[in-house]
């Protein structure tokens, strides 16, 4: 049975463990504490007198600070346990572990108490890899007299170093540390364990804060940090306890998530943990996209920085062009030196558009012009490249085709394993690939662009000749990928212009993006609800019956919770409210079973048939567009729009979920509040239109 893992997190530093606290040594999984893409701790078990310990329970404080109950030896001495260990862990820039040693005798106890420590420095590129870690020579330096345990890696100007010190006396050796530990009865001993982290290299941080800032910085800075985000978060008000469960759960993840880059000194959203722990250009531009009703400040920061690392070059190895939006930063050792070209990567075909739409649907929903104003170039160079170099062809589409020729992504959209476009029969296009979803993106970027140039750019004729590009782009559109005999749209089209027939949720994706005329939204809507695409939980990524489905395949019949909330505020745009609503309901139900953090995808089984969300190995949780598409559907329900200078409110809820309200709603406005409920017999679907 699979062992359950424990973690704690902040920025993008985050430590997982077992059940009892414990880090053991695993190539392939992503245990131990990770800074900066790279391990710093890889093994660290306790043991008291020789014996690992077993758990009584856990108290998972906050998301950077939880507390093991444990006793040592195996379960049958719970009852009559003379010993009990507390292991309180908390994570900012530094690690403490704190181990308070409870003697529940009435007599004196004499105990060894270890802790074995090691590392190997792994990149998180490599431990993705099964066998790819490789060895690393680690400097050991112990010193008793100083309490402390330093471990170093250095390769040409690439270093990390952590350094483990003790608060009580302690003998260090190269593998640990051992405390001989006098009790009196009924008495307690406790050491603090603190580990601090160096980064050294493009952007030197060092990271070894000690023990009294650490303390001040989680105990006060962080939990007030915490307290402040959820305060500026709009209210939810409902008796649906898993719908506030699901709501308040989101907004910690989202908190947990935001770290600062070395580039930066203001926090915005990582991938996710465990994979994503850093920045993701078309993660961080969904979460922003997800949360503009509930947590607006994410926007500016994400569009400032990845207006600073556009595109400048042609680059073949890291995929960079002129105007392109970045889509992954990494800082790890295989960055660094080549081994995967992240240290700035761009195979990505959708980051640009999506760059251009938060920009404008950040400012209708903020009024902030300034912002606009600053960005100005950035974003006509994004609009540029995709007329330029993301019509690679010069067939008016958007196109992605990997330059790198030993790395990098085949599939540059949000689709991105080798494997996931591929038609009805399993057969894959050659490239350069054109994909349905991105062309709809590009279509809304030059639409939105347009608006921009008109009312802030004071640019009019740009504007015009926009909003031209995007009516012939919608007209081709409807022309070479629409497929009547099917009524739905292909997923890709090949370098030849031949259709790729696959069924899939990119369906919603083109509702969301308005580039479906009004008569055709019907059929599309009937497809995304049908059997083969709806699970009962949500769309899945390929509809069941053809050839490739796989209801575990990521891609390819999985069910990813971002992608139905862009399904259903789709379906929504063009007044499908039943539809939008049965999806959200889907949604909240999986959310509300899981209990925990929104998982990045699910199986794609039928809800009748398991009656549960299966998660999959690979989901990492919590992630950011997870956890934004849950709140997105919660504004979609209540219909969030702005409106001019006043926030529009249209609701559909879904049966069951009763009398919400959502108060203080930020916007140009001010705050606004939002009043919604089921009804009895359902949400009626409207009849088919734009809105």
């Amino acid at each position: 049975m699979r062992q359950e893992r424990v973690h704690v997190m902040a920025g993008n530093a985050f430590a997982i463990s077992d059940a009892q606290g414990d880090v053991e040594g695993d190539p392939t999984a992503p245990t131990g504490l990770f800074s900066w893409d790279t391990r710093f701790l890889a093994h660290w078990v306790l043991r008291i007198d020789g014996e690992r310990l077993q758990a009584l329970s856990r108290d998972d404080v906050t998301y950077f600070e939880t507390r093991f109950f444990l006793v040592p030896g195996t379960a049958s001495h719970y009852v009559d346990a003379d010993v009990s260990v507390i292991r309180h862990r908390s994570l900012n820039d530094s690690f403490n572990e704190r181990l308070i040693v409870l003697n529940h005798s009435p007599e004196p106890a004499e105990l060894t108490v270890r802790m074995e420590i090691g590392t190997d420095f792994a990149d998180i590129a490599d431990v993705t890899k099964p066998g790819s870690v490789r060895d690393r020579r680690v400097e050991v330096v112990p010193d008793s007299q100083l309490r402390q345990l330093r471990l170093r890696y250095r390769r040409e100007r690439f270093g990390r170093e952590a350094v483990v010190t003790s608060t009580e006396p302690v003998e260090v050796d190269e593998r640990g540390m051992t405390f001989r530990a006098q009790i009196e009865p009924h008495g307690q001993w406790e050491t603090d364990l603190h580990v601090g982290m160096t980064v050294r290299g493009e952007g030197d941080r060092d990271m070894r804060a000690d023990l009294a800032t650490h303390r001040l910085h989680v105990h006060r800075d962080m939990r007030e940090d915490l307290r402040g985000w959820l305060e500026r978060a709009p209210t939810l008000v409902t008796d649906n306890n898993s719908l506030q469960g699901t709501y308040q759960r989101s907004l910690v993840d989202l908190a947990a998530l935001r770290y600062e880059p070395l580039s930066s000194l203001e926090r915005m959203p990582v991938g996710g943990l465990p994979w994503a722990m850093s920045l993701y250009g078309r993660d961080a531009l969904v979460t922003c996209l997800q949360t503009l009703p509930f947590t607006p400040e994410l926007a500016p920061v994400v569009l400032r920085l990845l207006a600073l690392l556009q595109g400048g070059q042609l680059d073949d190895t890291y995929e960079e062009e002129p105007g392109k939006i970045l889509a992954e930063l990494r800082y790890g050792e295989a960055a660094a030196f080549g081994h995967e070209p992240t240290t700035m990567y761009y195979g990505a075909a959708d980051t640009t558009p999506l760059f251009v739409i938060l920009l404008d649907e950040y400012e209708r929903w903020s009024g902030d012009t300034d912002l606009v104003r600053e960005l100005r170039h950035p974003a006509r160079l994004a609009l540029d490249w995709i007329d330029e170099y993301g019509d690679s062809l010069g067939d008016g589409y958007v196109r992605y085709q990997r330059r790198n020729r030993h790395q990098g992504l085949v599939n540059q959209c949000w689709k991105d394993s080798a494997e996931a476009i591929t038609d009805r029969d399993g057969r894959q296009p050659e490239a350069p690939r054109a994909t349905c979803e991105v062309q709809g993106y590009a279509y809304a970027a030059k639409l939105r662009g347009a608006r921009l140039a008109r009312q802030v750019w004071g640019d009019p004729e740009y504007g015009d000749r926009l909003e031209r590009e995007a009516a012939q782009l919608k007209q081709r559109f409807n022309t070479d990928f629409w497929l009547a005999d099917r009524q739905y749209y292909a997923l890709a089209l090949g370098p030849d212009g031949a259709p790729v027939d696959a069924l899939t949720s990119n369906l919603g994706h083109l509702l969301w993006s308005g580039i479906v005329p009004a008569e055709r939204a019907g059929a599309l809507a009937e497809h995304l609800l049908g059997p083969d695409l709806l699970s009962g939980w949500g769309v899945r990524t390929l509809a069941a019956g053809q050839r490739v489905y796989n209801p575990v395949g990521s891609h390819l019949g999985a069910v990813w919770p971002w992608d139905n909330a862009i399904v259903a505020s789709g379906l929504r745009r063009y007044h499908f409210d039943a539809e939008a609503a049965r999806i959200a309901d889907g949604m909240f139900a999986m959310a509300a079973r899981i209990g925990g953090p929104a998982p990045e995808v699910i199986a794609g089984y039928p809800r009748t048939l398991t009656k549960y969300p299966v998660q999959l190995p690979i989901a990492g949780h919590p992630q950011a567009w997870s956890s934004g598409g849950l709140l997105m559907l919660l504004a979609t329900v209540l219909g969030l729009r702005p409106c001019g200078d006043d926030l529009l409110v249209r609701p559909a809820l879904p049966a069951g979920l009763g009398q919400i309200e959502l108060l203080d709603i930020p916007g140009k406005w001010g705050r606004s509040d939002a009043y919604g409920r089921d009804r009895a017999d359902g949400v009626p679907t409207r009849r088919p239109g734009l809105s």
